[in-house]
């Protein structure tokens, strides 16, 4: 055998070798066990949620072109606009009449016709105020129409627009101008010329309406951290109403405890000894209080979440689909996020679910402290909802989803990947038995759920929005705070408004209140409302005469009338409250849904307030109203800036009207009390600072209806457990291989700021 033969030879049973080995290698493993697979749910929508899409830019855009070329007036882009200006200050969906939609969902009717609502300031007219226009229809807009007067039963008056990012400018080159008129006092007290410290907003802005007055707050300003905790004691009071820019003063200045009428009284107060000066060194970078910078190199990589076989839930244009549920979602700019017709097993569940307000109240002996009630809404809610960290703020694997807005600007702007949409599993059985006496057997299903988030950053604080969908019916929706505390600077009896967190910072004590709207849709639109609560009835036994018994009994009630539904916030409520359908279940009870709310909220502000009644739904944790389309939300955004004559007072919704057999809205308030601690820095966690509530079947079904899904797992003692046949769980180590293709890591969030 010569050597050319004997190298064939080798090569030959080589190649044979390596097959055998990925024979075995492959052997157990099924080809396809890696294989993305389609989810077993497919969108069956035909497009009919586009009904409630947000709008594109490409829409936002005709709308901006269709305004400046049909009002005959000069529009000035809102970026650069003076209050003496005419400008477009947004532009978003206007959501159609719920009647026109159920017709076009429901009753096959005609799509209802998409339009948008335009908010425009009109500065240069002889009588200046807040327009709002229907404009349509898109994507080709040929008409528009004010509904101002009957949105608000008249005009906006000029001054409860919004501050704008270009008014903001204005006031802080004013407040420059006016800190270099106290050279010595700044470089004594703070080592800085006064151009390096940050400027804070306080709201309201001023005492009653037509005022537009804010004290601003300054802080030593760090880069790469946090500046709120680091307050230099000097706040002043800044009149911003003139319509002439050149016309507006600084009308009052507060350092330690003292008032001053101008800069210059202060520093002639320093230059005579007048003033007790606190040194605060500039801080480093280094050592800086709230620094969010590791302070330890990384570890390990934590469990990572991810899908071996790909999503099992399926998204189309702005609907997604999971295991039963369908929902159509969107996110108003100053809102937030918004939810609609949401079905379980085809049925509607929620017509509406969105976000209304949220409330930031704080106490302080600083004025910008003692006088702030943040409506966040007002700032934007939905606008300040930025691009999501991959692996952080959602799973690696969630999807990520863009979201549009046009403000204060002409040109939309994109927040990418700023709501995302994954699968959770909260590693607790949803329900699970093990029985241990007559026949031996183990039966349970994993709690998975689909959630939907996204995460606004309100000038400190961050509030995580979810809305999740559980495989037993039910929705959970849950708010947590996180982000910087606000502070003041500590001075006198600071204490009696928070704890001390730092050499000079005060954490100011504050209240976060969160407003929902809930439209449920049970087994119809006419709803009613039913209470059942607990009492105990002392008995004679009836075997045994001469004993008692106290015994417990379910007490039922249907409230008739709104004004029996309006529970006043952290006063007894019944125990279980459920929207009741026309018609029973196979066990003769009305078809419902519970509401279950998980508050700990503060108190609301005293009704002797005179800014009360424009945050008047904080009076209720839950009150229930007759559904009313020109009652579309609980608040307004020109609240904020005149809190004293309220654009929108939502304690004019209740009215005594009746609530039997009518569609219902249930108006939800979820909140707590929050008394920042040395553990706030440098970061509120969301530990213990999560509240929400639940919409749960309450025989709305004939039985849990998860146990329809296919992730039950049994097996009996009479079974080989191991067995991938007999339990899906013995399937798990061979689908663990398919780990994840990840996606590179990219971050563009830094981008329209």
């Amino acid at each position: 055998m010569n050597v050319k033969t004997v190298l064939i030879l080798l090569v030959l049973a080589l190649a044979t070798i390596f097959a055998l080995v990925c024979v075995l290698l492959t052997r157990g493993r099924a080809p396809s066990t890696c294989q993305h697979q389609p989810p077993e749910q497919e969108d069956t929508d035909d497009g009919q949620s586009l009904v409630f899409a947000d709008l594109t830019p490409e829409e936002m855009v005709q709308v901006v072109r269709y305004l400046q070329g049909k009002l005959g007036v000069q529009l000035v882009d809102a970026s650069r606009a003076k209050p003496s200006d005419n400008c477009i200050a947004s532009v978003d969906l206007q959501v159609p009449a719920k009647a026109e939609v159920l017709r076009f969902l429901d009753g096959g009717g005609a799509r209802p016709p998409r339009e948008a609502l335009a908010v425009l300031y009109f500065g240069n007219q002889p009588d200046p105020n807040v327009t709002e226009y229907v404009v349509g229809p898109l994507p080709t807009p040929a008409y528009h129409r004010d509904v101002t007067v009957q949105k608000y039963g008249g005009k906006v008056p000029y001054h409860r627009r919004p501050v704008t990012g270009k008014e903001y400018m204005d006031i802080n080159a004013l407040i420059q101008r006016e800190l270099r008129k106290a050279p010595r006092f700044l470089t004594a007290c703070c080592e800085s010329d006064g151009t390096d410290l940050a400027i804070l907003t306080t709201a309201p802005r001023g005492f009653k309406s037509g005022d537009r007055a804010t004290w601003f707050v300054l802080f030593h300003s760090v880069a790469g951290t946090g500046y709120y905790l680091l307050p230099v004691g000097l706040e002043v009071l800044v009149e911003h109403g003139d319509l002439r820019v050149s016309h507006w003063q600084l009308r009052q200045v507060f350092y330690n405890g003292q008032y001053f009428a101008s800069m210059g009284d202060l520093e002639d107060a320093f230059a005579g000894s007048l003033l007790e000066v606190v040194r605060i060194a500039k801080p480093q970078a280094e050592v800086v209080l709230g620094s969010m910078r590791p302070q330890r190199p990384p570890g390990s990589p934590g469990p990572l979440q991810y899908e071996p076989q790909g999503p099992r839930y399926s998204i189309r244009d702005n609907r997604v689909a999971f295991q039963g549920w369908s929902i159509a979602f969107g996110m108003n700019p100053n809102s937030g996020p918004r939810l609609f017709d949401i079905r379980y097993r085809g049925e509607r569940i929620v017509y509406e679910l969105s976000l209304q307000e949220a409330l930031a109240l704080y106490g302080s002996n600083c004025p910008g402290g003692m006088l702030t009630r943040y409506l966040d809404g007002s700032f934007g809610i939905g606008r300040f909802a930025y691009e999501l960290v991959r692996g952080l703020d959602c799973p690696y694997t969630a999807t990520y989803v863009d979201r549009h807005y046009l403000a204060e600007s002409e040109t939309p702007k994109t927040n990418q990947n700023s709501l995302c949409i994954f699968e959770h599993d909260a590693a607790i059985p949803l329900r699970r038995h093990f029985s241990d006496s007559q026949s031996l057997y183990y039966g349970g299903l994993r709690k998975n759920t689909l959630v939907i988030r996204a995460i606004s950053t309100l000038i400190n604080y961050d509030y995580i929005w979810d809305f999740m969908f559980h495989g037993s019916g039910a929705v959970e929706v849950r708010v947590h705070a996180t982000g910087y505390i606000s502070s003041s600077f500590l001075h006198g009896r600071g204490t009696d408004y928070g704890n001390r967190v730092g050499p000079h910072t005060l954490g100011t004590m504050h209240l976060h209140h969160i407003h929902y709207k809930v439209d449920l849709d049970i087994d119809g639109q006419l709803n009613s409302l039913e209470t059942q609560d607990m009492g105990y009835k002392i008995m004679k036994e009836p075997w045994s005469m001469q004993n008692t018994v106290e015994r417990l009994y379910l007490r039922r009630e249907r409230l008739e009338r709104e004004d029996e539904a309006a529970f006043p916030l952290n006063t007894p409520m019944p125990r279980y409250l459920s929207f009741a359908g026309p018609n029973p279940n196979k066990w003769g009870h009305l078809r419902s849904y519970r509401i279950q709310i998980t508050s700990f909220a503060g108190e609301h502000l005293p009704a002797s307030s005179p800014m009360e009644r424009s945050i008047s739904w904080g009076r209720y944790q839950l009150a229930v109203t007759r559904r009313k389309e020109e009652e579309p939300t609980s608040t307004s955004i020109y609240n904020q800036n005149d809190p004293w004559t309220p654009t929108v007072a939502f304690a004019d919704f209740i009215d005594n009207e009746t609530i039997t057999n009518e569609d219902l809205v249930a108006w939800i308030s979820v909140g707590f009390l929050h008394v920042p601690h040395a553990e706030d820095v440098p970061n509120t966690v969301t530990v213990g600072n999560g509240v929400g509530f639940f919409l749960r079947p309450y025989n709305y079904f004939d039985e849990d209806p998860s146990v329809d899904s296919p992730d039950s797992i049994y097996f009996s003692s009479e079974q080989d457990a191991r067995a991938c046949g007999a339990n899906p769980l013995a399937c798990l180590p061979p689908t663990a291989t398919c780990t994840p293709n990840l996606p590179p890591f990219r971050y563009g969030g830094f981008r329209n700021l």
